[in-house]
Parts: structure tokens; sequence; C-alpha cells
């Protein structure tokens, strides 16, 4: 009895995992490939940035001709995006995040390699057409779909290949944000949500060698550019959780206004639209929109680096708050790919600098610069929508490259996290990627 006991438990302390060694061989291998992809893709991203605003700026002179020609471009690139999606790979609208979530929980089958060129252009076309969308979405999909394709190659476990869907998708939002510690971060918080260690060593060894190679393009500095900030009193504390508690509530309407837009979306589109038409449409709206504001449109990172930077005044940032926490969940809806973690950036440093100014007027003694609420605001509404608040300070820390608001970054998180919480509202990821929702249909 014991003697057959011993041979039915034994197996079970034999790897059957294969041999670690290989396995991180290979993560450094998907690592490195989705480094050198999400790093040209981020490239072209600006190159197509930078040619949509020369195309403005020339079709500024040509009055009539210009405007339509604006509202022509940026439609007929986001109605091509959606056609290279619905025609080749219809896994690739949206961000993607939910998709690699569900692939890990086994609630569906992994994306065909087709997948990658068509998230590829699709985005491209996108947020060149001026989409408010982010690039983590394609990377951090682009990776995983690397890290299967990869895994299946060389015939590894089922274990194995989730592990190195996870790292890709991991070294993907490394690459996207030049972050890789939260790259991993966001992996065991985020995507499987628990410790494995298997897990760990090969998202680790992913991000790393994504950076490695990113590195090499997009060189060594953070996203945003920085003034040095102090460490901020203890003084302070009562301030902070006030702005993470106003940014928690802030998360929550945005979170209803991206469901709001993709339900509406599928009425329209069941009811009076296409598909199609519908990612049309979106995009001439959003050409319009560029023509009378080019730097409204897009992902916002430049708009990003003005706010850290103090370089518009208040009611510029509000107004243009107003509009980008709009055009975000409306760009969503289109049915192109592109992410929400750039546009989320975008509303939580603006957010942060409205609130931390009138913080700033109120309390004059407070001696804190409103930089800091920017940079606080960001980690804060991240946290408040995604609800993954490592992630979120990491990441921010990472961009920005200030080590000094981690005390003050913590407690707005809490808050920004503890309000939606209570209030019963989950994280968007999870409302995305619920069967059944009507987002979900418009956003798998």
């Amino acid at each position: 009895m014991e003697g057959t006991q011993e041979q039915h438990c034994g197996p079970k302390h034999v790897p059957e995992h294969g041999s670690l060694l290989v396995l991180a061989l290979l993560a450094f291998a998907v690592g490195g490939t989705s480094g050198l992809l999400g790093a040209v893709f981020r490239l072209v991203l600006e190159r197509s940035d930078r040619f949509r605003d020369a195309v403005i700026d020339w079709a500024h002179g040509k009055e009539t001709y210009g405007f339509a020609l604006i509202i022509g471009f940026s439609a007929i690139a986001t109605g091509l995006a959606y056609w290279l999606v619905r025609k080749f790979a219809p896994g690739a609208k949206g961000s993607g995040i939910p998709d690699v979530e569900a692939v890990l929980r086994d609630e569906q089958l992994p994306p065909p390699l087709i997948l990658i060129p068509v998230k590829f252009v699709g985005g491209v076309l996108a947020m060149g057409a001026g989409l408010a969308l982010g690039r983590e979405g394609p990377t951090v999909q682009m990776g995983a779909g690397i890290g299967h394709f990869l895994a299946t190659a060389f015939r590894r476990n089922q274990d194995d290949v989730k592990a190195l869907l996870a790292a890709g998708a991991g070294a993907g939002l490394a690459t996207a944000f030049s972050a890789p510690v939260a790259g991993a971060v966001f992996v065991l918080e985020e995507l499987v949500r628990q410790f494995d260690t298997r897990i760990t060593i090969t998202t680790l060894c992913a991000s790393g060698s994504a950076i490695a190679v990113a590195r090499l393009l997009l060189g060594n500095g953070p996203d945003f550019r920085l003034e040095p900030l102090p460490y901020s009193g203890f003084g302070t504390v009562p301030i902070f959780l006030v702005l993470g508690a106003i940014t928690g509530l802030l998360g929550v309407a945005y979170n209803h206004v991206i469901l709001g837009a993709l339900a509406a979306a599928d009425r329209l589109a069941a009811q009076l639209l296409s598909g199609g038409v519908r990612a049309v449409s979106i995009g001439a709206a959003v050409g319009l929109l560029a023509w009378f504001g080019p730097g409204l449109v897009g992902g916002g990172d430049a708009i990003t680096q003005r706010t850290l930077a103090g370089g518009d005044s208040l009611m510029v940032v509000f107004g243009v708050f107003l509009v980008r926490f709009g055009l975000g969940p409306v760009s969503y809806a289109a049915g192109t790919p592109g992410g929400l973690f750039a546009p989320l950036l975008v509303l939580g440093a603006q957010s942060g600098l409205v609130l931390g100014t009138l913080f700033c007027r109120w309390f004059p003694h407070l001696a804190e610069q409103p930089a800091a609420f920017a940079v606080i605001g960001m980690a804060a509404f991240f946290s408040a929508v995604v609800r993954a608040p490592l992630t979120g300070i990491i990441l921010i820390t990472e961009m920005t490259g200030c080590f000094t608001l981690l005390l003050p970054m913590l407690l707005a998180c809490f808050a920004a996290m503890a309000v939606p919480t209570l209030l019963g509202d989950p994280p968007i990821y999870d409302s995305l990627r619920r069967p059944g929702n009507a987002a979900k249909r418009s956003s798998p």
C-alpha cells in the first residue's frame, strides 16, 4: 500500500515542466524579439505622428481642400485599420490585454500568428490617424503572441507556454513605456494575479532582455523629462488622500464612459451603422478635431509632457482634460487596435495638476510644486481605472525617473483604489473581459 502510494506520488516531485534553463533562454529570446518589435512600433508611431502634424500644417494653407483632406485621411486610415482587424484577426481590436488575461485563464484560445502584423499595422493606422489610443495594448498583445509562438515552436508543455506568453506580454509593456520593472510586476499583479516562481523568472528575463534591445533604438532616458522634486512633508498626507479619493471618483466615471461608448457603438452597429461605417465616422470626427486642435489628438505623450512641465495655463489644462476624457472612450469604440494606458496617463497628469494647483493656492504653506501632484495623479488615476496600484506606482516612477514621491503615491493610490472598490465598480479589464458584456463584444 505504501509502495503503491510512493509510486503514485513520486512523479509529482519529478520536474515535468521542462528544464528551467531552457525556459529562461526562451524567455530571453521572447523578450529580445518583443523588445525589438515594440521599439520599431514606437519609432513608426513617432514618425506617423510627425507626418500627421506636417500634413495638417500643410493643409491649413489649402483652406477647404485641406480641410476635406485631413478629415478624409483620418477616416480612411481608421476604416482601413478596422478592415484589417475584421478581415484577418478579429482578436486584434481593442487593447488586447483582456484577451491575454482570458488566454491565461483558459477562457479562450491563443490568437493566431497573423494577429501580430495586423496589430502592428492596424495600430499604426489608427494612432497615426489621431485616435486617442495607447501603444501599450498592441505591444502587450504582440509580445504575448511572440511568447506563444516560440513556446509552441519549441514544443513546451502547457505551463511553459503560459509562462512564456505572460513573459512576452510583460516585455511588451516594458518596451512600450521603457519600464522593465513595471512590465514584470504587471504580469504578476494583473495578468496572473499570483506569485508563481517560473512565471516570475521568465517575466524578469523577458522584460530585462526587451529593454536591453529596445534601448539600442530608443535610448536610455525615461519617457518624460521632469525637474527634480523634493520629498513631501508629513503635513501633506491629508492632501494626497483627498487627491486620491477625487481621482478614484474620476476613475469610476471614466470606466463608465468607456463601457457606455462601447455599448452605444454596439447598438449603432446593430441598428444603423455597420462596424466599418462606425470606424470611418469616428475617424472623420477625430480628423475634424485634429484640424482645429492638432495637439489634442493621438496617444497624448506630448500633452503629458507639457502638463508635467507646467507649460499650459490651468484653464487650458482643464479644457484639454474634458476633451480627452471623451475622446479616449470614443476612439476605443472604433474597434481598431489600441490600448488604454497612455490616455489614462494624460488624464491622470492633468487632473493631478489641476487639483494640485488648487491645493497650493488654498494651502500655500504646503510648499509643494504642482508638478508633484501631476506625477501622483498619473499613478492614482491608473490605480482607479485598472486597479493595479503597484504597477501604477512603479510604472510612473520609471517613466519620470522621480523616486522622491513614493510615499504620496502610495497614499493617493490607496484612496484611488478604495473609492471605486467601495462603490462596487469593477476594474476596467474585468469589465471588458466579462462574458455577455456589451463592451466585451465591441472590444474582445
